[in-house]
């Protein structure tokens, strides 16, 4: 059962209309062009800070980090999801459903902010070939700003139209790929994983066609909120052309901006040293997915960032139970990306990141680096396993329980997220009463079971929420989300995706998981 284990000896590469009176009823739809007022908006959004950080990184034309682009003329808005929660975060609650098209939609530049949309510049090992070709393809920088922290957020896009890394295709994204990743989010969110937010999605009344869904297929347009654009593909891509003054200055942008402890320290010092951040942010964000039972899908090295934050989600799943082998994308024909394998995928990605640092820093103390990851997930899995026990840890033998549950639910075939729901609080007497409760009175789980008990509650008083009041918990395995998007597709129904996102609010305010928020940034202790 490949869950735990992680290769010590890792070494580092070298980078190379027929429904529209429907439509209607359940969106708002803007057509008209709006001449807004900056000052009148500024006046609206008193806690909107708005940064042009990473825009200075690079010269008038963007070289070497981005190109400046021309967001796609929709013909159509239709508003279909808002997160006003997150939008009140960052000082952008205030605005108006016109203003929310306007920026969203249409991307008129928001005030004091970028005056052209940026398409970042990247390269990526893809199923472990290197590719040249890519970058922004379908997205691109909109926006930056901090928040009421003063941590630097960035607003990026998916689906608004061809940069110059579009190669053949059409740069837009389906309305299935927009709810989706939704869905994808706003869950992880709840169940504790460090993940960017989906902020926007607005419809814009395109046919797009696609060879892996039905077509024509209804188009969208995506807005991220997350922490940073700044993949390891980034840093490859400048490794690529040997330009090692951008590598540095790009190092000099991560650690001012989300790495501050690392300020002080100079030269080789200080790019071991954020190479050991991000190694230790990564297995954080490893043990995170498997603790929530998740499958990214693509873990290319394109899709992992130097912040440790998940994004980016295109054919995911949440495991149904814990099968090692379970895998998201049909096309991932060998189980590379398998749930199982992640902790694999993102050392091997790590590595390849540090192939690029190899161009400024010793390559041994960077290889000496690498080989914390081991450790450092272990470390991590015990943690967020744990805190989705919510029990606290006694140090001794706390990843050992880790790996005799996942073996005893591979083994049982038990719910995934029935387990860490009946087990909350290592409440026996409320496991008892489970559908699953048969499972936990076998002999399998005895030994287990006799462990949990020994551990103290985190938060004893969370079990009174209405949420663990039920004998089943909130899921999101493939068949929901293929039963949401069906009742939206056939009959331009939302009630379904609505009422998964009230229960999912239910469960994030149940759990109350402080990883879910930007309060902070996974440390590297």
């Amino acid at each position: 059962m490949r869950f735990a284990i992680v290769q010590s000896n890792i070494k580092i590469g070298r980078s190379g209309e027929k429904m529209q009176r429907q439509r209607d009823k359940h969106a708002k739809c803007y057509d008209i062009e709006q001449d807004l007022d900056e000052k009148a908006i500024m006046s609206d959004l008193p806690g909107y800070k708005p940064v042009q950080a990473y825009e200075a990184l690079g010269d008038d034309a963007g070289a070497p980090f981005y190109d400046a682009v021309e967001a796609a003329a929709f013909p159509q808005h239709l508003t279909r999801y808002r997160n006003q929660r997150w939008a009140g975060a960052v000082g952008l609650g205030g605005l108006s459903d016109d203003g929310w098209v306007d920026h969203f939609g249409r991307f008129a530049p928001l005030p004091d902010n970028f005056q052209r949309p940026l398409a970042v510049r990247y390269h990526g090992h893809q199923f472990r070939t290197y590719n040249a070709d890519i970058g922004d393809g379908r997205g691109f920088l909109f926006a930056q700003l901090r928040d009421g922290e003063d941590r630097l957020l960035d607003l990026g896009t998916k689906g608004s139209g061809q940069t110059p890394y579009s190669r053949f295709g059409d740069g837009r994204l389906t309305l299935k790929g927009g709810v989706r990743e939704v869905l994808a989010t706003d869950m992880l969110e709840a169940l504790g994983v460090y993940t960017s937010k989906s902020f926007s999605l607005i419809e814009t009344g395109e046919d797009l066609y696609r060879n892996d869904e039905p077509s024509p297929a209804r188009s969208s347009v995506l807005v991220r909120l997350s922490h940073s654009h700044v993949r390891f593909g980034v840093f490859q891509r400048l490794a690529y052309e040997k330009n090692e003054t951008a590598i540095s200055d790009l190092i000099d942008y991560c650690i001012r901006h989300f790495y501050p402890e690392l300020e002080t320290k100079t030269g080789e010092d200080k790019i071991v040293a954020f190479y050991r951040g991000v190694i230790a942010r990564t297995a954080r964000l490893a043990a995170q997915w498997m603790a929530a039972g998740f499958v990214h899908g693509v873990l290319n090295t394109d899709n992992l960032n130097v912040t440790g934050e998940s994004f980016d989600y295109g054919p995911w799943r949440f495991a149904p139970n814990a099968d090692p082998n379970f895998t998201a994308a049909y096309f991932d024909e060998t189980q590379l990306y398998a749930f199982g394998r992640q902790a694999e995928a993102c050392a091997w990605n790590l590595a390849q990141l540090g192939g690029a640092f190899a161009r400024l820093a010793d390559h041994d103390a960077l290889n000496e680096a690498l080989q914390s990851f081991g450790d450092a997930y272990e470390e991590a899995m015990a943690a967020e396993f744990f805190r989705r026990l919510g029990i606290e840890r006694s140090g001794v033998d706390d990843f050992a329980l880790v790996v005799a549950l996942l073996r005893w639910m591979n083994e049982t075939d038990v719910g995934y997220e029935q387990v860490f729901f009946d087990w909350f609080c290592a409440d026996a007497e409320r496991a008892a009463q489970s559908p699953a409760a048969a499972l936990y009175a076998g002999e399998g789980f005895a030994a287990i079971k006799q462990k949990l008990a020994g551990y103290k509650p985190l938060n004893q008083d969370q079990l009174a929420h209405a949420y663990f009041q039920g004998k089943t918990p909130t899921t999101m395995l493939i068949d929901e989300v293929e039963a949401i998007w069906a009742a939206i597709a056939e009959g331009d129904d939302w009630s379904a995706f609505e009422e998964k996102l009230r229960a999912i609010a239910d469960m994030r305010e149940a759990y109350g998981f402080e990883a879910s928020q930007y309060c902070a940034l996974p440390s590297q202790d």
